[in-house]
């Protein structure tokens, strides 16, 4: 599934510049305190961690079900700009998941996101548990 075809992401109103994901600093995403919701951030990084496992997964794309099992985030710093978020997975990890989903069809895998500001500034952390199922 493409990103920008997701209901929330629309609403939202995150865009796509090749691999990343950003959100503008405008009006429907702010709070009460005029930074960008917390709960925006949070749809920022787990769509970007889910772009990034079709990124490294393409061959699975139309195979899987990815279902998210867990997420944790830290909020580091106000985010007062337009934002964009950055996924990993360790090489252990990675690995890990491979070799789970090569014997049993299915796998757990952990992404982490880095949400940044701009200027280069975290504003958040997180990290998201996906479980892949095969169809």
């Amino acid at each position: 599934m493409q990103v920008q075809e997701i209901p929330f992401v629309k609403l939202l109103d995150i865009q796509q510049d090749n691999t990343t994901l950003f959100l503008e600093y405008k009006k429907n995403v702010l709070n009460h305190v005029q930074t960008i919701h917390a709960s925006a951030q949070f749809t920022l990084a787990e769509t970007q961690s889910g772009l990034y496992l079709q990124e490294l997964f393409p061959h699975l794309e139309g195979k899987v079900v990815p279902l998210l099992r867990d997420a944790t985030i830290k909020y580091k710093r106000p985010a007062q700009k337009k934002i964009y978020a950055l996924a990993s997975i360790s090489d252990e990890n990675l690995q890990k998941f491979q070799e789970q989903f090569e014997k049993k069809g299915r796998g757990s895998v952990e992404v982490n996101v880095v949400v940044k500001d701009v200027e280069g500034t975290v504003t958040a952390v997180a990290t998201f548990v996906w479980f892949v199922v095969s169809l």
